[in-house]
């Protein structure tokens, strides 16, 4: 099985791409890779419970594993135990980790 990771960066308030990105992730789900999904900087924003936060749940619930890096959590004042459904925080060396394991990586 193809293991992916992608990286958002940007936010849905700001970009119309991050839309892009969520129906990529999908379409890898759905024909059977393992997907991460990890939240970055201002990627990290829709993680709090709110309107733009149902396409992470939605994507969670079809079995993609979403992270949202804890140090950019931090810095925007979102508390970690307080995410959205489906959400986890983690640290950035999640990445890391699956970058030494061949991991496909799309960074946006």
């Amino acid at each position: 099985m193809t293991r992916y990771l992608l990286i958002q960066s940007r936010d849905p308030f700001d970009s119309g791409e991050v839309a892009n990105q969520y129906a990529i992730t999908e379409g890898l789900a759905d024909d059977g890779g393992r997907v991460t999904l990890f939240l970055v900087q201002n990627g990290v924003l829709p993680a709090r419970p709110c309107a733009a936060s149902a396409p992470l749940s939605a994507l969670a619930a079809k079995g993609v594993e979403v992270l949202a890096d804890v140090f950019s959590l931090r810095e925007r004042g979102i508390a970690a135990d307080r995410l959205a459904e489906g959400v986890k925080p983690a640290p950035l060396e999640v990445v890391i980790d699956r970058l030494a394991a061949g991991d496909k990586v799309i960074w946006h």
